[in-house]
């Protein structure tokens, strides 16, 4: 019925809406909240059987009734409490990201009812809904000579609401040819270690060596049950699971797998032929932040626990797979911002054959977010590094990107009052009152668009300068988002394709196109699969934005953000000297959201840009003598800072206004290329000084005892890219310091035989004169 939701959730046509800007507009239908679901919780990992409600929907009868569907071929049972909740229960999944689901409640006869379930990837789920292996570092070497006894794993209880548990083992594993269709993952129950067992939060149990038929599953998660769902896991290499042979021999059996693996590899295609090369400084890591994200397992801003790369403070992760293999690049770094390489200590930055949080469109190896790197990048770790001293092979197989081919991104950057640095450095100040382009690229589709409006004053009167006070993105066909101003709040607001966002649950999604990630509520990253990258924050009373452009969009942007071809001088005006006018957003076309009766009214039924706006110009501004002092004090040269003081008459505006473009020009100078002359090889039976390979690095050489160094001492990195010296070779035969020594000590041995001739012909001569004498 066109007045009900019911299978209309995100429709606006007819008499009533049931679209997410209805609630706005005060024009939902009636039934909105039965039909368009809201959930809580509203996300957990996809491996499944989380318990969630359906908000606002009470059935007044218990039933048995209740089928969730997600994607229109996962069914899960639901169930209804005895308060007349409905429940509804995760599936295990193979992707992460937003999960459409229906809901049936007549036994799957009609699935009316829509809503949407965030699938996130394992690590990324709180430590409250994961189970915890304590003492974790026995579970990874069990059966080994070190790692013997019990062991213990932990739960939330709160979790789970029974008051009985089973704890069953699954095992993962990829199957078939790889990169072929028969290639497939799967999770597989394997058998129970506990059943019926009291919810206490803690079961301890002494492992035993998996039947045969089981052995073959090397990584794997326990899941906590009951029984309607289960509710904890915990994925993880199963040592403790494995037969007598490797109990008997560890180190044998590990060796052998990890020649396995070594084999395996060398059949299958090389992906490190389309990872990105690593940024060269650990700067350049955290402002290519289109590109590249922190590696939760060493985060320089969680402690820096790098319990995998000893030396490291920080390492990031290639946001995007690569395109053909789903593989991705890990790069690490030292506190003085050196890139740590595999080549000169296995604590160097290790690429993956499958990316650690999975690649579009997920589901089939090596594709699988967490599980296909745990298959091909971290178990076959255990086997040559951790388990058996064989690492070199992987190592050689997973050896560290330089930055010899590295080029940073350019950045653009629209704050304040609004002024903008364009990407060729451009520096410019538009008051406009309306929406606008901020940037269009062609190639990729890239489209930004901005909505700028006036300052309300504390006393609200409104400023004749504007700023900016939402932001919409979109690239290709992925989804739209928009970040903008809460009203009155100072805050942050996040749609996705016009429904407001909630981040009370998880700080990062997996959207269609894009990655999104919210820091601490001030901040939102949008990245995106061309490599671009958008960041928005709150400055003050407006949004700030920066825009980051890998090369590939030069010459082809256009907008507000300037033209991207290294030409300053034509980002906003035309070879003639024509002014480019501000190109407004069209209606047809727009990607921001109109979902109240002011914005209706003020930007979507008004032309995009207010021709009668009148803005403040720099020499129509006035400041008593006290505000000029104070203003100077606080913005000296800035000229962006003192224009927003005597445009607002606010110190906090004009202090906003510095910030960001210091901030601006701090990320701008880490993003300055450098030179790399790429890893320098140790000479055979010798070994070098220096492990930073940039412009100005000397790296010395030295030989082994028993060898001579033949060649150069040391070699520069010079600023055309190559080394001054070739590394040299060390020849056997004495080393240089111990032949100088037989030298000279030859010379000394020389000297002294002279010496005693000298002396005893002397002696000889005054013995005879002496016989004369009387």
């Amino acid at each position: 019925a066109q007045g009900s939701c019911s299978h209309r959730c995100g429709v606006q046509d007819g008499p009533c809406s049931c679209h997410p800007t209805c609630f706005g507009l005060a024009s939902c239908c009636s039934d909105i909240r039965d039909f368009c679901l809201e959930i809580l919780p509203y996300s957990g990992s996809i491996m499944g059987g989380k318990d969630f409600v359906i908000q606002h929907l009470n059935w007044s009868n218990p039933t048995d009734s209740v089928i969730c569907s997600f994607k229109e071929s996962i069914q899960t049972r639901g169930f209804v409490d005895s308060s007349g909740r409905v429940h509804c229960v995760s599936p295990l999944l193979y992707e992460t990201g937003r999960i459409p689901f229906t809901l049936s409640m007549d036994n799957g006869r009609s699935f009316p009812r829509s809503g949407t379930w965030l699938a996130v990837h394992p690590s990324k789920v709180s430590e409250s809904e994961k189970s915890q292996l304590v003492n974790e570092t026995r579970w990874q070497y069990y059966g080994t000579a070190s790692a013997q006894g019990n062991l213990t794993l932990t739960w939330n209880t709160l979790a789970l609401p029974t008051n009985s548990i089973t704890v069953e083992l699954w095992g993962y594993e990829e199957t078939g040819k790889p990169y072929s269709q028969e290639w497939t993952a799967a999770w597989s129950y394997l058998y129970s270690l506990a059943t019926s067992i009291t919810n206490s939060g803690s079961f301890t149990f002494t492992p035993k060596p998996a039947p045969q038929d089981y052995q073959r599953w090397k990584v794997g998660a326990l899941r906590i049950v009951n029984s309607k769902h289960a509710g904890e896991n915990n994925e993880h290499a199963l040592a403790w699971h494995l037969g007598d042979d490797f109990r008997a021999d560890p180190v044998a059996w590990a060796r052998a797998q990890c020649l396995a693996w070594e084999e395996l590899e060398d059949q299958l295609p090389n992906f490190l032929e389309e990872v990105p090369d690593c940024p060269c400084t650990l700067a350049q890591a955290q402002a290519d932040s289109g590109r590249f994200q922190a590696d939760y397992g060493c985060d320089i801003e969680h402690g820096s626990v790098c319990t995998y790369h000893p030396g490291a403070v920080h390492c990031v992760r290639s946001v995007q797979a690569s395109p053909l293999y789903g593989s991705g690049q890990q790069c690490c770094y030292t506190a003085a911002g050196t890139q740590l390489l595999t080549a000169d200590s296995t604590s160097g930055s290790t690429p993956d054959r499958g990316h650690d949080w999975g690649a579009p469109p997920y589901r089939v190896p090596p594709r699988v977010p967490g599980l296909s790197h745990w298959i091909y990048d971290v178990i076959s770790f255990y086997y040559c590094c951790l388990w058996a001293p064989e690492c070199s092979h992987y190592m050689q197989r997973r050896p560290s990107s330089d930055c010899h081919s590295y080029q940073p991104p350019r950045l653009a950057s629209a704050f304040g009052d609004p002024h903008f640095v364009t990407f060729d450095g451009t520096n410019f100040t538009f008051n406009g009152r309306g929406e606008y382009v901020l940037l269009e690229a062609s190639g990729t589709d890239l489209r930004l668009q901005a909505r700028a409006q006036t300052r309300m004053t504390p006393e609200g009167s409104q400023d004749r300068g504007t700023g900016l006070t939402a932001v919409a993105v979109q690239e290709g066909n992925s989804d739209v988002v928009e970040v903008r101003l809460r009203d009155g709040a100072g805050a942050l607001q996040v749609l996705l394709n016009q429904e407001v966002l909630s981040f009370k649950e998880q700080s990062w999604m997996d959207l269609k196109g894009m990655f999104l990630s919210v820091a601490a509520g001030d901040r939102v990253s949008v990245m995106l699969s061309s490599g671009a990258g958008l960041e928005v924050s709150v400055q003050g009373p407006f949004l700030s934005v920066a825009v980051l452009l890998p090369d590939k969009f030069l010459t082809h942007t256009r907008g507000l953000l300037g033209t991207l071809n290294d030409n300053p001088s034509d980002d906003f005006t035309l070879r003639s000297g024509q002014v480019l006018p501000p190109r407004a957003v069209e209606n047809a076309s727009s990607l921001l959201t109109y979902d109240s009766k002011f914005l209706v009214e003020n930007f979507l039924l008004r032309p995009k840009h207010d021709p009668n706006f009148l803005p403040l110009f720099p020499e129509e501004t006035t400041s008593s003598p006290s505000q000029e002092s104070e203003a100077a004090k606080l913005c000296g040269d800035n000229n962006f800072c003192n224009l927003d003081v005597a445009a607002t008459g606010s110190l906090s505006v004009g202090n906003a206004t510095l910030l960001v473009h210091r901030q601006h020009l701090l990320r701008a100078q880490s993003l300055q290329p450098v030179v790399s002359c790429g890893w320098l090889a140790p000479p055979s039976n010798g070994h070098k000084e220096g492990m930073r390979y940039l412009v100005g690095s000397t790296v010395h050489f030295h030989c082994d005892s028993g060898y001579s160094l033949a060649g150069a001492e040391a070699s520069t990195c010079q600023t055309d890219g190559t080394w001054s010296q070739p590394t040299p070779t060390c020849q056997r035969g004495r080393s240089s310091a111990v032949l100088l020594g037989v030298i000279f000590g030859g010379l000394a041995v020389v000297a002294l035989v002279a010496l005693v001739y000298v002396l005893l012909r002397r002696n000889k001569s005054n013995t005879a004169v002496w016989d004369s004498q009387p």
